[in-house]
């Protein structure tokens, strides 16, 4: 990194990148965090050698949707890249899909009276040094959980807010909307937007235009820090493929095509160029 640039300042960049196009109001719910998250975040990551759990999986009519598994997977393969075993923590339809490629831990969908003792054992298993949720329905002020046209998603949603609340670890959050884990801590931010808001906290937020975009910010700095442009490597277009081949739908127009909340792909490519552009890669 040019060293005229500091980290902070570095970090303050890439979260302007993330919100520029402010799709659903994140721009706004931004002012309300203190800047520097995706480099804090990045950090707690950094520390890590042993096990990360990833939850991803936003269920949409009877399937998952395109946006949290593609920055989940770009994640786990950085991660796995410095060594760290990342493991994607998510129901089904996703957990079948994703197992035969990726070290998966399956959720129960719907069973939410023994979530507690479900993320406990899960714990007690992995020993997680930190946990990430990227686009992870959140539970709301009532228990449930809802999408972004405020329909009651409950039934078909596994809880991972638990994973977060009991965790002993450092936890990251991504959202794109305010309805995600990780956005009670902005609350106060969320009460202009038409959705049911999240309540679920977190130790680091990262607000994004679209939530996958929040996993290459994280990269960003994991790339700066092993000396290797690990950005480089993700292809948003290969991925977007691989999961519609498994049958993910996009979360905004609930069919089976390769976009993310309604972008095509090569929005998610020009954001890879503008934070390797920031980063100082040859791009």
């Amino acid at each position: 990194m040019n060293n005229r640039t500091s980290e902070l300042a570095l970090s303050q960049k890439i979260e302007d990148i993330l919100v520029a196009r402010n799709l659903r109001g994140m721009k706004t719910v931004q002012s309300h965090l203190q800047p520097g998250y995706c480099l804090r975040a990045a950090q707690i990551l950094r520390e890590c050698r042993g096990q990360v759990l990833i939850g991803t999986g936003f269920p949409v009519v009877d399937t998952f949707e395109t946006d949290g598994p593609v920055g989940t997977i770009a994640l786990y393969n950085a991660l796995e890249t410095l060594g760290v075993t990342p493991t994607i923590v998510c129901g089904r339809p996703l957990s079948e899909a994703l197992a035969a490629q990726y070290r998966v831990h399956e959720i129960r969908v719907g069973d939410h009276d023994q979530r507690e003792q479900e993320a406990i054992e899960a714990m007690e298993k992995y020993q997680p040094q930190a946990i990430v949720s990227i686009e992870r329905p959140g539970q709301a002020a009532d228990g449930g959980y809802y999408n972004m046209r405020g329909e009651n998603i409950s039934p078909s949603t596994a809880c991972f807010d638990s994973f977060m609340n009991l965790s002993d670890c450092p936890t990251i959050a991504i959202g794109d909307g305010g309805n995600e884990i990780g956005m009670g801590k902005v609350s106060e931010a969320l009460k202009d937007l038409n959705i049911v808001p999240a309540v679920t906290s977190c130790d680091e937020l990262i607000v994004t235009d679209v939530s996958n975009w929040g996993a290459y910010g994280i990269i960003s700095f994991l790339s700066i820090w092993h000396g290797s442009d690990l950005l480089k490597e993700i292809n948003p277009l290969g991925i977007l493929e691989y999961i519609s081949e498994l049958g993910s739908v996009d979360g905004v127009t609930r069919i089976n095509e390769l976009t993310e909340d309604s972008l095509p792909a090569s929005e998610g490519e020009s954001i890879l160029r503008e934070l390797r552009e920031a980063c100082g890669f040859s791009v």
